[in-house]
């Protein structure tokens, strides 16, 4: 838990409840645990440090992809309103994607997936409540970012479409705290091969479970 504790809903309540009895499962069977999650704020600000190099160079790609294209950019009320409601559906799909390829890796399948909002900081999350590999956790953490932010950029590139990569770069920054965690897991050194990690059920990033 990040220095002071928020105010768990019921469901995460029970996730909670949950969750430490898996952690005491796992103690038996001999696993430590370590502790790799982050704070909602630490996440929100590393996000834009950490995907701020991506960013520019999608934006590059973008450029010069359409050198020439001169196209008026100025916009309607109308395209507006269907820009915030397309970028309100990738946040949805985004957490969706999380839960779809954590779903592939988990024995339960989408039974071992679960959806909530952290209100105080109006940031969505999708947590796996079944213990993963360092691979899969990694590819499930990046799959949103990869599809919804490279793959989108890539697209608005090929066919000059401002407001497409205007979203694809959203994305992009909106999977910064997903390669935060990612980056800690990468930077995690075990003392010992076997490890699992477990997707922490209401804070940003994962507990490592390490064999003894």
């Amino acid at each position: 838990m990040q220095n002071k504790e928020r105010q768990l809903t019921p469901v995460e309540q029970k996730r909670k409840t949950d969750f430490e009895k898996t952690c005491e499962e796992m103690a038996q069977k001999g696993y430590l645990k370590r502790d790799l999650t982050v704070s909602v704020l630490q996440a929100n600000i590393m996000a834009v440090i950490i995907m701020l190099p991506f960013a520019i160079l999608a934006l590059i790609m973008y450029l010069f992809a359409n050198s020439s294209n001169n196209r008026n950019l100025s916009l309607s009320l109308s395209t507006y309103i269907v820009f915030l409601i397309v970028l309100l559906l990738l946040i949805v799909l985004h957490e969706a994607i999380h839960g779809l390829t954590w779903a592939f890796f988990a024995k339960r399948r989408w039974n071992a997936i679960a959806f909530g909002i952290i209100w105080k900081m109006l940031t969505p999350y999708c947590t796996c409540t079944e213990p993963l590999t360092k691979q899969q956790y990694i590819v499930g953490a990046a799959m949103p970012t990869l599809i919804l932010g490279f793959g989108l950029a890539g697209i608005a590139a090929s066919i000059g479409s401002y407001g497409l990569f205007a979203l694809s770069e959203i994305m992009i920054f909106g999977g910064g705290g997903d390669f935060l965690i990612i980056l800690k897991l990468l930077l995690y050194r075990c003392r010992n091969r076997e490890v699992l990690y477990y997707d922490h059920p209401y804070e940003c990033g994962v507990v490592a479970f390490e064999k003894k």
